[in-house]
């Protein structure tokens, strides 16, 4: 084992900077951190952690309610929070709550015995047992976002994306299109609904209640979709479902009829997952940065943590709308019956 002292010399910076490097990372340019980590590890030093954090009130982890960690959406999303909060000096903790509010609260109050330093927050709710107006913990919501105008929130545009999706559909004559939905409590689904009325609008169609399935993002509710599209006298001519999981189940079973997609019945999905450019055919989709959730996010936390710990008041919550874009794959063709 070596001192602060060694790496100190080794890294060609004082003691303190070595101190602040651990201690402090985010006061310290991303050169010199490379430079006191690479002497570290060099010299197998590891900073007494325990100890650093009694002295500056920091655990130096934050936790982050992931809904469902097998969804390869927020996979993406925590690969990028996870490097975002290495960038920073954190330890990115992992709470998968299956959408339970109950559970989402019981990893909230880490925070409230300091064992974390704040909470990123992937679901529609708020987790906090306090009114929003009058929270001390730091809180960013991401993803699938509450209305709740005290909490700084990073978003993608799913009006757009869906709005882009259905024009598409519509450019390609497409006027019988089925849309598989998510759960009627999320907000993105809202948004995504306005999307599809958006472009309908502009073709002077309105939305159809009976051409909308409510589904719950899995492979298996796009698959019992498509079932039902298919059992109906006039059958869509298109399917657009809200993430790549239903698109690809209905694809399933669209070709359980003997159909063909896109020849037969277009299909369309939202997010483009890995698996979307290698299903057969490969998915159009609108893509998602998922991975650049992560920067802002961690921006708007430790903005909070550090006043907090500096006993200042928050700066006006901020909002930052990430943007979409249109992935045309093979799913997709033009109407065979217009």
């Amino acid at each position: 084992m070596s001192d602060i002292k060694k790496v100190s010399e080794t890294a060609g910076v004082s003691i303190a900077t070595v101190s602040r490097t651990f201690s402090s990372p985010d006061i310290v340019s991303q050169k010199t951190r490379a430079k006191v980590q690479k002497a570290a590890k060099e010299l197998g030093y590891h900073p007494n952690s325990l100890a650093r954090n009694f002295r500056v009130q920091r655990s130096y982890s934050i936790i982050a309610l992931v809904p469902d960690m097998t969804n390869p959406f927020f996979a993406r999303v925590i690969g990028g929070l996870e490097k975002a909060a290495n960038n920073r000096g954190y330890t990115l903790l992992l709470g998968n709550t299956g959408h339970n509010i109950e559970i989402e609260k019981k990893y909230a109050n880490l925070a409230q015995t300091s064992l974390v330093d704040g909470i990123i927050q992937l679901s529609a709710h708020y987790p906090l047992e306090c009114e929003p107006s009058l929270r001390k913990i730091p809180l960013v919501n991401i993803c699938e976002c509450f209305n709740e105008p005290n909490v700084p929130q990073v978003i993608f545009d799913n009006v757009g994306g869906a709005r882009a999706i259905m024009k598409l559909l519509l450019e390609k004559q497409h006027r019988n299109i089925g849309i598989v939905t998510g759960p009627n409590e999320s907000p993105l689904n809202e948004e995504r609904i306005k999307g599809c009325e958006e472009a309908l609008y502009e073709y002077g169609i309105k939305l159809d209640p009976d051409n909308m399935y409510t589904g719950d993002f899995t492979f298996e509710e796009g698959y019992r979709a498509a079932d039902i599209f298919l059992k109906r006298e006039t059958k869509p001519t298109a399917i657009f479902c809200f993430n790549d999981e239903m698109a690809i189940g209905s694809m399933k079973r669209i070709k359980e009829d003997g159909l063909r997609v896109p020849h037969d019945m277009s299909v369309a999905g939202f997010d483009d997952i890995h698996f979307a450019a290698y299903s057969d055919p490969p998915l159009t989709t609108v893509a998602q940065p998922a991975e650049a959730f992560g920067e802002p996010a961690l921006n708007f936390l430790c903005d909070q943590i550090d006043r907090t710990r500096d006993n200042q008041n928050y700066n006006a919550p901020e909002r930052k709308i990430l943007p979409y874009e249109l992935v045309i794959r093979d799913s997709v063709a033009t109407c065979a019956k217009n």
